[in-house]
């Protein structure tokens, strides 16, 4: 199942005979450019190349115009061969400003699906995510329940066993479409624990281990919670990794207040890997609380010696467009002037 839900075509064809709404897109692999414009006439422009093998905004372009194809397939498609060893890429058609809405799974593998409710990642840059919560403000019971129904499908649909992620774009008019799964445990599963109260990585050792779950279908959702990931980056250098040790660290600390991270004082971040170092999670009986406790504990974390996006987050907090949940994937680029 790891197989089939890693390679984009495989995983579109096994969606669909399992019943899951698919973007409208290539229905396999593309053999090139000159492909990739004909599948994009009948689909009608503007169309999104992405990479078969892809993930994390690699090997990933947005066309507008047939002129544009030639070189975006090529750029993509080097893209996605240096990250991922395979330039193959597919297409699909545009989803304007939608909202990126993914549903957290454990599955036994024999039909047994618990889904822990969806979290809302749209704040990225990047196609890279920057903050998650859960609930999504965007969703309302009926949509919730149609979409761990179709996450449900997905998981049956491949036979997985694991804990993962069955990952939705949410348009303007409430419908959503499936556009892969992370047959992992995502960096922002803390967002699903705080508001189900349900370990996910000791599911994962026990479901691995013949173990039963603990229910199935849709778990009740208790409160809110939101995740920050914390970068050692430098956002007024156009995002810049940055490298060093840290002098001094200071976690926040409270009620509703979680951080995970490896960081210590005098750690030393080398320049090879993710920038991510750390997570803060807060969690509150209304979204409201989780972000006043957000921007608290924003205030209470210090780390020196580095630089990091902690004031970009402060400032996130602090927009009236967050704060009223209404945000897209765009929201970065659009509201803040990030590139």
């Amino acid at each position: 199942s790891m197989e089939v839900m890693g390679d984009k075509s495989r995983a579109r064809t096994a969606m669909h005979e399992a019943g899951v709404p698919l973007v409208p897109g290539s229905p396999d692999r593309l053999q090139g450019a000159d492909h990739a414009r004909s599948v994009a006439a009948d689909l009608g422009f503007t169309v999104l190349l992405k990479a078969l093998a892809g993930g994390g905004g690699k090997g990933m372009r947005l066309v507008h115009e047939p002129a544009d194809i030639e070189d975006a397939y090529g750029l993509a498609s080097s893209e996605a061969l240096a990250s991922f060893g395979d330039g193959g890429m597919y297409l699909e058609k545009a989803v304007v400003n939608p909202r990126h809405v993914e549903m957290q799974v454990l599955a036994d593998g024999e039909g047994g699906v618990l889904v822990l409710g969806e979290r809302d990642c749209s704040v990225q840059r990047r196609h890279q995510k920057l903050i998650e919560e859960g609930p999504s403000p965007a969703l309302d019971p009926p949509t919730r329940a149609q979409m761990a129904e179709a996450a449900t499908l997905a998981c049956t649909g491949c036979g997985y066993r694991n804990a993962g992620t069955v990952e939705f774009l949410l348009d303007t008019d409430g419908r959503f479409y499936f556009i892969e799964m992370n047959t992992r445990l995502q960096v922002e599963h803390p967002v699903s624990e705080e508001v189900t109260g349900i370990d996910l990585a000791c599911q994962q050792l026990l479901l691995a281990g013949g173990g039963s779950l603990p229910a199935t279908g849709l778990a009740p959702l208790r409160g809110h919670a939101i995740e920050f990931r914390i970068n050692c980056e430098d956002p007024s250098r156009d995002f810049r990794p940055a490298a060093g040790t840290v002098t001094a660290l200071s976690p926040p600390l409270g009620p509703g207040v979680r951080v995970d991270s490896h960081v210590y004082s005098g750690y030393n971040v080398p320049p090879f890997y993710d920038s991510l170092i750390g997570k803060l999670i807060t969690h509150g009986d209304t979204r409201e609380t989780a972000i006043a406790r957000m921007k608290n504990a924003l205030a209470e974390m210090v780390i020196e010696g580095i630089k990091t996006n902690v004031a970009l987050h402060q400032e996130i907090f602090n927009h009236a467009a967050f704060q009223k949940g209404g945000t897209d994937i765009h929201y970065l680029e659009r509201r803040l002037g990030l590139r």
